[in-house]
């Protein structure tokens, strides 16, 4: 955890990840810029399939601004995926018709030597986080993204996501030093990606481990936290001034040595974890970010108001960010986002 000061200058949310304190507290939301808005199907109609947005800087600009232009977020973050890492390290990726993400070849068997990333892939990324940071208001956080190695190299391994990670967690096991030379390879190739990002525009990043919660205890050691750190202590001598949140989805009771040992500045809590527990066991005075369950913002209503207050008051005596604690589904009502903004507008 860096020891960063905020500026009078610094935006609502950037402040708070610097450890100031708001009430109310800055929003943002997990997958905000996507498919629950009719304007960003219309968007995706006109232009084709997801990469072909993603690669599309204007597009892809576009697309992360209109969530702000609806509700006023203090975020935004970068429309993309974790999965350009693989991609611009040579894996075919497509996204079918109701099917996950699909790389190929898969690498169960292949030569993790080879992996080389192609930077026109991430130039296009860059391109777009310096468009938005250039559109919004100073108000505004830009926030960049990259996928955890863990989580990144179980796509690569498998070729699709999964249930369980049972392919890769049986090469874990069974071939660690090969697994191992792979993680390292995604470590690398994160950091740059992620630093190109804060060059051009990225004001805070986040490190999503969406299947950290599959690892037992020793092997959550190796996959989660080591590399975590990794990359956080060399993004720390290139960028020192810039936070970073870690998000390991799943982690349960793991959050508090994920947070003591990977030195991020910030933790977002998936939806499972009690606010209070997390309170209690991070330590003291590190930001936190979330953790409404994504169905109860689908609900509404009493539910919505009644697991929103209950999140900001057992967070109301450390600086925290609200947020989802995954990301927004696609069936989630506008009239919904919009209640639970005029929620978070009030002071406790």
């Amino acid at each position: 955890m860096a020891d960063l000061k905020s500026s009078p200058k610094d935006p609502p949310l950037l402040a708070v990840l610097k450890g100031e304190m708001r009430d109310p507290p800055p929003v943002w939301l997990m997958r905000q810029a996507g498919r629950y808005l009719p304007e960003y199907r219309a968007l995706r109609a006109e232009k084709g399939g997801f990469l072909e947005l993603v690669y599309d800087s204007d597009a892809a600009a576009e697309i992360t601004i209109q969530p702000l232009r609806r509700f006023g977020m203090d975020g935004a973050i970068l429309f993309s995926d974790i999965l350009i890492v693989p991609h611009a390290m040579g894996q075919g990726l497509t996204f079918g018709p109701g099917e996950g993400p699909q790389l190929t070849p898969a690498l169960h068997d292949g030569d993790f030597s080879q992996l080389q990333p192609n930077p026109l892939y991430f130039a296009k990324i860059y391109e777009t986080v310096a468009k938005v940071r250039k559109a919004i208001d100073p108000s505004v956080t830009m926030l960049g993204f990259a996928g955890s190695p863990w989580t990144v190299a179980t796509y690569m391994v498998a070729g699709h996501g999964s249930k369980d990670q049972a392919e890769t967690r049986r090469l874990a096991y069974k071939d660690p030093a090969r697994f191992q030379a792979l993680i390292d390879r995604i470590v690398a190739v994160t950091v740059d990606y992620l630093s190109g990002q804060i060059e051009a525009g990225a004001q805070t990043i986040q490190l999503f481990d969406s299947w950290a919660g599959t690892l037992s205890p020793a092997q959550f050691e190796r996959w989660v936290i080591a590399p975590n750190a990794d990359i956080v202590g060399r993004l720390m001598v290139r960028h020192p001034d810039v936070p970073i949140i870690g998000f390991p989805k799943g982690a349960g009771a793991k959050l508090a040595a994920y947070a003591a040992e990977t030195g991020v500045d910030a933790v977002g809590l998936d939806e499972t974890v009690d606010p209070a527990w997390a309170d209690a066991m991070l330590p003291p005075g590190m930001p936190v970010q979330g953790n409404l369950d994504p169905l109860a913002l689908i609900a509404g209503g009493e539910a919505l108001e009644q697991a929103t207050l209950r999140i900001r008051h057992a967070l109301s005596g450390r600086p925290h960010i609200f947020n989802l604690g995954h990301g927004i589904l696609q069936d989630t009502p506008i009239e919904h986002v919009e209640q639970l903004f005029a929620l978070l507008r009030k002071p406790l």
